[in-house]
């Protein structure tokens, strides 16, 4: 996900979003460790997604103080 969109949405829509993309990493890495995963890259983009949109949010919680 671009930062772009996720500057688009709301606090709340944002972090149930990160809820939704650590469910998804979660279930990736139950995946990796009995063998079933093939495309490992998924991890690494979702850790990345998770950071970003923490860090927008953080940015936009401490704009609005």
């Amino acid at each position: 996900m671009k930062a772009k969109e996720i500057r688009n949405l709301s606090a709340e829509q944002i972090k149930a979003k990160v809820s939704d993309t650590r469910e998804e990493l979660m279930k990736l890495r139950f995946q990796q460790v009995t063998g079933q995963l093939t495309d490992t890259s998924r991890l690494r983009t979702l850790r990345r997604d998770i950071a970003r949109m923490e860090t927008i949010l953080a940015q936009t919680e401490k704009a609005a103080q």
